[in-house]
């Protein structure tokens, strides 16, 4: 606390049970019926609003709003687990809304589950074991994630996509709901299907996101030559590294390329 600055209290309602070793920032709010567990950490302003359950050795960042009957650090669904000390990780400002549910990793799978900041995830997500979501993400209802899933930042899940395991999805992807996604989804663009497939640039969520013209129409250019000329992706992708492309389109033909390399189209990341 710096100088000056006077605390801000942590309020508990009497009918929440924060165990003893629970580490609450100022500011915190924890709601009726909430269970903390006694090796969680909670952040400056996050809010509990009722019935939220915290397991695990869970770390949570600051002015986060976790709605009821969410259970955030639980062990993972996997037999393979044994128990080990292994963490989930969530960062600053994300809204996490009614039941969903978010593992710690496992021993295999690098010990930790990571949500960044600045994310939505809608009801009923699930987000398992050793996942890596990055920042300003939305996650719609009734999303799931398997094990060892990457998901980019500003990426858009629409209701109902479910994500097979080890799988990447490239940063400011938008994937359509229902989907099923069992390789690797390209950054920038539009996917969907089942199982899923490119369709088209993602221009909304580009120009919302400020892409430039320029940036956009190498973009579409880039995405009509490798998936609509009729020509091998190989060739496509050759012909496209050695023009000098921008920085999106080098990204694209990289991120082709390594889940062309993959095992069953999904490149494991590190």
């Amino acid at each position: 606390m710096k100088e000056g600055e006077t605390d801000i209290a942590v309020t508990i309602h009497p009918t929440a049970v924060v165990e003893k070793g629970a580490e609450l920032a100022d500011g915190v709010s924890v709601g009726p019926l909430c269970v903390i567990g006694p090796h969680v950490r909670v952040g400056e302003g996050t809010r509990l609003i009722n019935s939220v359950t915290l397991m695990g050795r869970t770390t949570i960042g600051r002015d986060n709003l976790i709605y009821p009957y969410g259970v955030l650090g639980a062990p993972p669904q996997d037999l393979k687990y044994k128990g080990g000390d292994t963490l989930l990780e969530i960062g600053d400002a994300n809204t996490i809304r009614e039941h969903v549910t978010m593992n710690v990793g496992t021993e295999d799978g690098g010990g930790r589950t990571r949500i960044g900041s600045n994310n939505l995830l809608m009801c009923a997500c699930h987000v398992a074991h050793d996942c890596n979501v990055a920042d300003k993400c939305i996650i719609a209802n009734n999303v799931l994630l398997a094990g060892h899933v990457h998901v980019g930042d500003s990426v858009v899940l629409s209701g109902s996509v479910g994500v097979h395991h080890f799988v990447t999805i490239g940063e400011y992807a938008f994937v359509g709901g229902l989907s099923r996604i069992v390789r690797d989804v390209p950054p920038f663009l539009m996917t969907e299907g089942s199982p899923a497939a490119a369709r088209a640039l993602n221009l909304v969520g580009l120009r919302r996101n400020g892409f430039s013209r320029e940036a956009v129409a190498a973009l579409e250019a880039a995405f009509k030559a490798i998936f609509r000329s009729g020509e091998p992706m190989a060739s496509v992708l050759d012909e496209i590294e050695a023009a000098d492309p921008s920085k999106e389109v080098s990204r694209l033909a990289v991120f082709l390329r390594t889940r062309t390399n993959g095992k069953h189209g999904r490149a494991m990341q590190p």
